[in-house]
């Protein structure tokens, strides 16, 4: 991946990521409002997204075989977004709306027929692909979205310290044995094998690889399929102990109800961008939303009677319907 393939256009008078002071609790600027725990230590956000755009060049599949000529289809575009320390935003939206690409492009994961343009910012530094790319797993860390990202033939432990050697290796077993202990993984588990981790197990040795590293951001795609209530809601309550602790989360989800419970803030994902970011009490006031697709998104919760029809507006649910 070179680094060239990310377009980093400055805003404004190309100053740099612009300073933040105090703001009041639901206090709006920079495109959201913000969480009674939004803050900003050294006076940016964690995390800064403005403008990003993913478009990938394919062969035109509405022309003929022998005349296809490639075109750019974007995915992405001009989504902007902002983590902050010690909290947890929810990037919600509907599965297969681009959301991983997402993580992918916060990542630096690009395919080489990719072409991304806009800014990101990581704690006040301007970043390019190289940049995200060194920060992976050493800044930014991923909790994947299936448990298949684990070995199976290697044991838990194994897998959570990673390659190494020597004294790093003690350093690294030490820490491994401190987050198994803090999140309630038994010392046993780092001889099991994954075949032999219930769901939650699972899911909570992927936070921990994603731990080991000490991280600022974790990036949280999908982190609870195939997981019933109380443990989606404790492999959420794991990423709520890391923002408490002064880590930032963005988490992926197409759950709306469970992105409220834990989450401090809501960006509402759409045709691939983010259409509004709010603070997660503007949900118990809907007229605190600013626009109708977050309004009817909020009558479509089962809570209040509604469902979201195909066209994206809310109806009223018919009986039996999910």
């Amino acid at each position: 991946m070179s680094d060239d393939i990310v377009s980093t256009q400055m805003p404004g008078d190309g100053a740099g990521t612009p300073a933040h002071g105090p703001h009041r609790d639901l206090g709006f600027h920079h495109g959201h409002s913000h969480a009674a725990s939004s803050h900003h230590p050294g006076r940016h956000h964690l995390l800064s997204v403005e403008g990003l755009s993913v478009s990938f060049s394919m062969y035109d599949t509405a022309a003929s075989y022998w005349s296809a000529r490639k075109v750019m289809r974007t995915q992405l575009h001009d989504l902007t977004l902002s983590v902050h320390a010690g909290e947890i935003l929810a990037v919600v939206g509907a599965s297969g709306s681009g959301k991983t690409l997402l993580a992918d492009a916060l990542l630096g994961l690009y395919e080489p027929n990719a072409r991304v343009a806009g800014t990101i910012w990581f704690d006040g530094e301007l970043m390019d692909a190289a940049g995200l790319a060194r920060l992976r797993g050493h800044g930014i860390s991923l909790v994947p979205q299936s448990v298949s990202h684990l070995d199976p033939l290697m044991r838990v432990g194994e897998q959570v310290i990673g390659a190494c050697q020597g004294r790093e290796r003690a350093c690294r077993r030490a820490r491994m044995r401190a987050l198994f202990e803090r999140y309630g993984l038994a010392p046993e588990v780092e001889r099991m094998y994954p075949f032999e981790l219930s769901g939650g197990m699972a899911r909570r040795v992927l936070l921990m690889c994603a731990l080991m590293d000490e991280p600022k951001l974790i990036v949280a795609d999908e982190p609870t399929p195939g997981l019933d209530m109380d443990l989606a809601v404790h492999a959420l309550d794991d990423l709520r102990a890391f923002a408490d602790d002064g880590g930032g989360v963005l988490l992926i989800t197409h759950d709306i109800e469970l992105a409220l419970r834990v989450a401090d803030r809501v960006a509402i994902f759409r045709d691939g961008t983010v259409v509004e970011e709010t603070a997660v009490s503007s949900f118990e006031v809907p007229e605190l939303l600013r626009t109708p697709f977050a309004r009817a998104l909020w009558q479509a919760m089962p809570a209040h009677g509604m469902c979201l029809g195909d066209d994206g507006h809310a109806e009223v649910c018919e009986e039996g319907r999910p």
